[in-house]
């Protein structure tokens, strides 16, 4: 049954996350979001009740 043997796919395994987390991973977390959050305090919307006609 080849899909116990580990021989062919540890080692791809392996470098593709060595790959991500060494390469890929420090590219994408340099990039600055372009809107940053901002600490404005939201007020609740005023709501009003709905008048149904049927009622």
């Amino acid at each position: 049954m080849p899909q116990l043997n580990p021989n062919p796919w540890f080692p791809i395994m392996l470098l593709s996350w060595l790959t991500f987390t060494l390469i890929i991973q420090p590219k994408t977390l340099s990039f600055t979001s372009t809107n940053a959050p901002s600490n404005k305090l939201t007020s609740p919307t005023p709501t009003s009740s709905w008048n149904w006609p049927w009622t």
